[in-house]
């Protein structure tokens, strides 16, 4: 008869008893990682003349609510004046180049002239992708947000804008 194989005895392990009224502690999450601003407006180059940076300043200044006059609006207030400027961005695009505020900082958050010039850019041979989606959404055949989405697809740069000839190219190659 074969000898029997002796194991060891494995040490049990005791699992920490939790009382009934000591709270258990977790460790807190982590905190959530800085996210990069979709839109770098300090990268935009400035192209506008004087006369132009007077007419935006004009229009800035109207929507101004500042006690002091300090050329300031809150971020609720961006889309507007962009709309008063001629151009016409969806809120979405407006959150995009704010860069994607809580909603309770869209009345808290101040923004100054030189930050909002950028936004107003163009004539560069490009497009605010704002503009062209407002275009296609809403004069000639509309087409539908989801429809504009799929034609829209990689077309915009970091900043929000659209070549124009190359989006023409895409159209036609479509």
């Amino acid at each position: 008869m074969a000898p029997k194989k002796v194991e060891a005895k494995k040490p049990e392990v005791k699992k920490p008893e939790v009382k009934k009224n000591e709270v258990k502690e977790e460790a807190p999450p982590p905190p959530p990682e800085p996210k990069a601003p979709e839109v770098d407006l300090a990268s935009i180059v400035l192209d506008f003349s004087p006369e132009q940076v007077e007419e935006f300043r004009d229009a800035f200044t109207l929507f101004d609510e500042t006690p002091a006059g300090e050329m300031k609006i809150s971020f609720a207030q961006c889309g507007d004046v962009l709309r008063a400027l001629g151009h016409n961005p969806t809120n979405q695009e407006v959150l995009k180049l704010l860069g994607r505020p809580k909603p309770e900082e869209m009345h808290t958050q101040l923004l100054d002239f030189d930050r909002f010039l950028p936004m107003l850019q163009h004539g560069n041979g490009t497009v605010m992708g704002a503009e062209l989606r407002h275009v296609l959404a809403t004069l000639g055949e509309k087409m539908t947000e989801h429809e504009v989405d799929r034609l829209m697809v990689g077309q915009e740069d970091a900043n929000g804008h659209i070549n124009y000839t190359e989006f023409v190219k895409h159209v036609l190659a479509g």
